[in-house]
């Protein structure tokens, strides 16, 4: 090849820079694409966010979409909403039998101190198992070993609230808020509850004989009750019988004594009309002849009383 034609070609040092600014051009923008990412983040519903520049928490930030300076902050998620814990535990009641249980507790971290309990405790993990979970069985012990293992039976919900009471009291200087408590699967001996299915058992039967007695003692009262309706039924007739023969025995007085009074009046009407008239008394004398004349005469002397029968013959 001649020397001119190698004077031709290109200036392969000047294409070497070239690449080289290119190269460094596309890492450069990928930098400041990568860093525009790292400095945008968002928060869900739910959870606040915990912003830490070199490992120091420096604030809290709520749901939505932030910026934050990349490559330096980093974002700790922490959840708001209602969270369960569950325990399984052996305790003992009142009368030291043992039993197992499943307590658990709903609770919640309050919105406005969520970036104290990140700072004290690091998060909601260490915060269960450090302080929540050890308080937690702490308090039910106790309220278990309050009651005897009937009562915590046929009371569970009062164990309850003294779970939840003492828990409470617990918990009332930490960052959260307690809602619930639930006592499950609560396990007792098994000769414990044999004697309990037992007892249970002679108290139905006990029930059911008093039923019986009752139900005995209630027929026997309808028999006493319905005879002693029959009696006053029989004394009721009785006594309306009686009334109406007195009723009508009275109202036949009554009718006797006014035609008495009638005729009494009657008889005092006329006697006092033949005083007044001695006509009327000449004609009553005559409706009551009978046509017939005297059998007897008075004589002069009024001590002799002639037959005029004797005399006529």
């Amino acid at each position: 090849m001649a020397a001119k034609d190698f004077d031709n070609l290109p200036d392969l040092t000047a294409i070497a820079g070239r690449g080289k600014g290119f190269v460094v051009g596309v890492i450069i923008l990928a930098v400041l694409v990568l860093a525009g990412f790292q400095s945008m983040y968002t928060v869900d519903e739910g959870h606040v966010g915990i912003i830490k520049r070199f490992g120091e928490a420096t604030e809290q930030v709520n749901p939505g979409l932030h910026m934050k300076i990349p490559f330096v902050d980093t974002v700790e998620v922490l959840e708001i909403r209602t969270r369960k814990n569950l325990e399984r535990l052996n305790a003992s009641t009142h009368e030291q039998m043992p039993v197992t249980a499943e307590v658990s507790i709903n609770w919640t971290v309050k919105r406005d101190q969520a970036f104290d309990l990140f700072k004290r405790y690091g998060g909601l993990t260490q915060f269960e198992s450090r302080i929540l979970d050890p308080k937690l069985r702490s308090a039910a012990k106790d309220a278990l070993a309050r009651y005897k293992a009937e009562e915590i039976i046929q009371n569970r919900s009062q164990v309850i609230a003294q779970i939840e009471e003492l828990l409470v009291t617990e918990m009332k200087e930490y960052p959260v808020k307690l809602d619930s408590a639930q006592l499950e699967n609560l396990g007792l001996p098994q000769k414990y509850i044999q004697s309990i299915e037992t007892k249970q058992t002679e108290k139905n039967l006990a029930a059911a004989e008093k039923h019986r007695l009752e139900r005995q003692n209630l027929e026997a009262q309808r028999e006493v009750n319905t005879a002693n309706a029959k009696r006053d039924a029989a004394k009721a007739t009785a006594d309306g019988k009686a009334y109406a023969i007195k009723t009508e025995a009275e109202a036949e007085a009554e009718a006797i004594k006014l035609r008495g009074l009638a005729e009494a009046e009657a008889i005092r009407s006329k006697a006092d009309a033949l005083k007044e008239s001695q006509l009327l008394v000449e004609y009553v004398r005559a409706q009551r002849w009978n046509g017939s004349l005297p059998q007897t005469i008075m004589g002069s002397d009024q001590s002799i009383l002639w037959n005029m029968n004797a005399a006529s013959k």
